[in-house]
């Protein structure tokens, strides 16, 4: 039975896919397949996707991508992807570690069997805060095989202390251990603005300021013998608020200079920097500003 992920995830989904395969005795090598882009393309065509999934048929277990891709920002169609999947007989899942807080899910609606994201990035809750999961509903009270852990018992009944596991009728019952309650205070907070300012609105909001992002890089790039190139997709579908540039060169120099000038964006070997106007405290303001750093660094 196979894995079938995209191209380049986040490491430790790689990491997470090839221990469990070899958990079960099997070869990771043989069992995990990665979606490949086209030759000069840095981005999957959802053809592509749909394709690979329908090849592969009943030897995939389990699909499972990052909902948008950390090194690219490509979003992926969840609800198409999860169809394909569930097609073939296989299970999927998403990783919504740079897609929640930025993209606007619809989970239950698009139907994937499970998601798992942290809180860290998009929803503010700080490094090491608590992760999030989600199950449908359809899973819940099945038999499906699970590692049970004290915080998924039936909390009514947890401290009888008994020796068999009576899990939630929830996607609490994949919970494991007690949850950080100084960083839940935290994150509370966080979602609290989210619950304030609704998705609906922030993506909105983050369409036309990823747009407005990519026209000032764009002109700029123009401006100077085309020295960037954004590989993010231009499809407001395809992308959240990250847009990821190739720098020719390494890209080191320039990402120092924007760093000394108080400008938070990040680099990615060999030759990627990532950006990202986040609608909730962002403005277009700060694009504009960004722009003109941009240009002053560039033409230095």
């Amino acid at each position: 039975m196979k894995i079938l992920c995209e191209q380049r995830p986040f490491p430790s989904d790689t990491y997470a896919f090839t221990s469990q395969i070899q958990f079960h005795g099997l070869d990771p090598d043989n069992c995990l397949v990665e979606m490949r882009s086209r030759n000069g393309e840095h981005t999957l065509r959802q053809e592509d996707i749909m394709a690979r999934i329908a090849e592969l048929g009943d030897e995939l277990a389990l699909v499972c991508f990052g909902a948008v891709n950390f090194l690219t920002g490509q979003a992926f169609d969840i609800k198409a992807i999860t169809h394909a999947a569930h097609k073939v007989g296989a299970k999927a899942g998403f990783d919504l570690a740079h897609a929640v807080g930025n993209l606007h899910l619809h989970l239950h609606d698009d139907g994937p069997d499970f998601a798992c994201w942290c809180t860290y990035k998009y929803l503010n809750s700080g490094p090491g805060s608590v992760g999030g999961a989600f199950i449908h509903e359809r899973h819940l009270g099945s038999d499906l095989p699970r590692f049970a852990g004290w915080w998924g018992h039936d909390k009514k009944e947890r401290f009888k202390m008994e020796r068999d596991f009576k899990p939630m009728p929830t996607a609490e019952a994949w919970q494991v251990s007690n949850a950080p309650i100084f960083t839940m205070a935290v994150h509370r907070v966080a979602l609290e603005q989210f619950d304030r300012a609704g998705m609906e609105r922030l993506r909105a909001k983050s369409v036309q300021l990823t747009g407005y992002l990519r026209h000032v890089i764009e002109e700029i790039s123009t401006a100077n013998g085309n020295i960037f190139h954004i590989i993010t997709p231009g499809d407001k579908a395809q992308h959240g608020a990250q847009l990821s540039i190739l720098v020719n060169g390494d890209g080191r120099d320039l990402f120092e200079q924007l760093t000394e000038r108080g400008v938070l964006c990040d680099r990615r070997e060999p030759n990627v920097m990532r950006m990202a106007p986040v609608p909730m405290y962002n403005s277009f303001e700060d694009v504009f500003r960004f722009g003109e750093i941009l240009a002053e660094c560039v033409m230095r």
